[in-house]
């Protein structure tokens, strides 16, 4: 299959055709010249998306890594021949990178506040993996390499607060653990507006008004069919209400319904 096929058979539109061409870029320059290329960070979506791509390609040797495990932004790492997995995760010298910002043990900094500093100086979204908040005062931010001199340089802050900054191994990331949810509960058929609707504590038909407007995602794809098959292991985001994960499906209960065990992100 050409890069063109592939590109026409895996984007859906043309930001996420430039995007792919762009990974496709980063693949043949790794298996050209077998030395390891990677992407820029990822959002889960656009993760999902690369995946599709590279299942089509025929799964070419690569790794999707953020700095820690369960990271939710990463870059999608191809490795040389001569390379293990082990070895990649492991260099100290590595793509990825990690800065400690320390702020006053008062300053009640969020998410939205740590990544609207940085966007402020000109950093674009791709350079910059997860935000973690490990307690009030601190935070840690996993980065390309090649944007750490940048940040080190010109960060000043966030919000009212002046930071100060250190880059750290990343084996010192110290995400907090999820905050989760267990729900229980049956449905006559593991569709998704069921699904949704049991997973973020709706109604069936307002779970359907969400997927119909597009804020539904099933495995960070966007979907808008109610009626899809939802499995064990499969991911619902929801705009506005968040994430679940269906860890069980234990089978039928003794009236005939299909129950789920769903962990809601809280």
């Amino acid at each position: 299959m050409t890069k063109k096929e592939l590109l026409d058979r895996c984007a859906r539109d043309g930001a996420e055709r430039i995007l792919l061409a762009r990974v496709l870029d980063k693949l043949e320059l790794s298996q050209n010249r077998g030395v390891p290329a990677h992407t820029p960070f990822l959002s889960p979506g656009e993760q999902a998306s690369v995946t599709d791509l590279l299942n089509a390609w025929g799964r070419p040797r690569h790794l999707f890594w953020g700095g820690y495990p369960d990271s939710e932004r990463n870059i999608c790492l191809f490795l040389a021949d001569w390379q293990e997995e082990e070895s990649v995760l492991a260099d100290p010298d590595g793509p990825l990178t990690a800065l400690q910002g320390t702020f006053p043990a008062d300053a009640s900094l969020t998410h939205r506040d740590i990544l609207g500093s940085l966007m402020g100086l000109g950093i674009t979204r791709e350079l910059v993996g997860d935000i973690l908040l490990p307690r009030p005062g601190l935070c840690q931010v996993a980065v390309l390499r090649e944007a750490a001199p940048i940040l080190l340089s010109q960060w000043e802050g966030a919000g009212r607060y002046k930071v100060s900054l250190s880059e750290i191994p990343l084996d010192r990331l110290t995400p907090r653990p999820a905050q989760v949810k267990t729900i229980r509960d049956t449905v006559a058929t593991p569709r998704l507006d069921a699904v949704t609707a049991a997973g973020f504590s709706l109604s069936r038909g307002r779970a359907a008004a969400l997927i119909a407007s597009g804020k539904v995602s099933l495995n960070h794809r966007e979907c808008l069919k109610a009626d899809r098959p939802v499995a064990e292991g499969d991911v619902l985001t929801c705009r506005g209400l968040g994430k679940c994960v269906v860890k069980e499906v234990p089978g039928q209960s003794k009236k005939g319904r299909t129950m789920l065990v769903i962990e809601r992100y809280v």
